[in-house]
């Protein structure tokens, strides 16, 4: 392992570390927390042969850009992007190789998606809170970059220019962030009962992400109903995506910083396959709901884990073809 300096040029907006979230600390009144888009945050780490759930940058609009001091292997994933080395475009979705002393860019296309995440092969050197390196404003622990990043990183280059055609072909999992309408799939919870008629209105309605949105959840503007009756809700733990009606005329869909329910309905929880979706939904962007069953919930996340172990398979195989098995952090 050696050390690298990654010289930061350009921060965006938005951009801190990040990772998949924090285990077993709900218990204590922490939110799990964690990247947004877990699916493209993961495909990130696994391309450039990291473990799934290790530190990485998540960049929310605007530019990130970097300088490192010595070659480094990384993937950008998330929303479309323009991604440049050395001002020449590569490969989003990929391994990509930096050259020490270049510049790695990445330019969100804040049109069709929120957030990029940037994996570097190695260990990033970040604070922890409760094991994990996700930002939490509430606790205080912001973890936004500074000048400098250092990352312990056993990866020590080939011989590939990054103007060369792609070294890899690799079955990597692009997350659809279509133009138009993006179509939520959601499974009906014991809230819709007290609501008369509410599935079908938000079957047929479409909702649009607000401004108000934050890290605790998606606020939508759209047509909404409330319970016909003034029993009181007992407060509860939530499942990331559930869908919130408050007693204004909004639908709330809660992120990875939820808490408990406040006392209001729970109609839906969005099905785990299309929770990346909902991470990269900003101001503005329209949504509609698909009610599933459960069955096919589960069928569907199925397929993208099979996905994702697909990916992890075939890249730990390229990258030992190529002799670096015994450099590269393995899952």
């Amino acid at each position: 392992m050696r050390t690298v300096g990654l010289d930061i040029i350009h921060t965006g907006w938005v951009t801190t570390f990040q990772d998949l979230g924090r285990h077993d600390t709900e218990r204590r009144g922490v939110p799990t927390g964690g990247a947004a888009d877990q699916h493209s945050a993961a495909v990130a780490n696994i391309l450039v042969g990291n473990p799934r759930g290790a530190t990485l940058i998540e960049n929310l609009g605007g530019e990130l850009a970097f300088v490192p001091d010595a070659e480094v292997l990384v993937a950008v994933t998330g929303a479309p992007c323009r991604v440049t080395v050395g001002g020449a475009n590569v490969d989003s979705w990929s391994p990509v190789l930096v050259p020490a002393g270049q510049e790695i860019r990445v330019r969100a296309d804040m049109g069709l998606g929120a957030r990029n995440y940037l994996a570097v092969n190695g260990v990033l050197a970040t604070e922890t809170l409760l094991g994990s390196a996700a930002p939490d404003q509430r606790m205080g622990f912001t973890q936004g970059l500074g000048a400098r990043v250092l990352l312990e990183s056993g990866f020590r280059g080939f011989r590939h220019s990054h103007f060369a055609p792609p070294l890899f072909r690799l079955p990597a999992p692009v997350l659809c962030c279509p133009d138009g309408p993006w179509v939520i799939d959601v499974v009906e919870s014991y809230g819709a009962r007290s609501i008369p008629g509410v599935r079908e209105l938000i079957a047929e309605s479409s909702y649009v992400v607000t401004p108000r949105s934050n890290h605790v959840g998606l606020r939508l503007d759209g047509p909404v109903l409330h319970p016909d009756t003034d029993v009181e809700i007992v407060s509860h733990g939530v499942p990331i995506g559930a869908l919130q009606i408050p007693h204004a005329d909004e639908l709330i869909v809660l992120g990875r910083y939820r808490s408990l329910t406040a006392g209001y309905p729970i109609v839906g929880v969005t099905s785990r396959a299309s929770l990346p979706l909902l991470g990269q939904a900003g101001p503005g962007r329209e949504l509609r709901f698909r009610w599933v069953d459960r069955e096919t919930s589960v069928r569907r996340s199925a397929e993208q884990e099979r996905e994702l172990r697909a990916l992890e398979r075939a890249t730990s195989k390229a990258f030992g073809a190529l002799g670096f098995a015994g450099h590269l952090i393995h899952p």
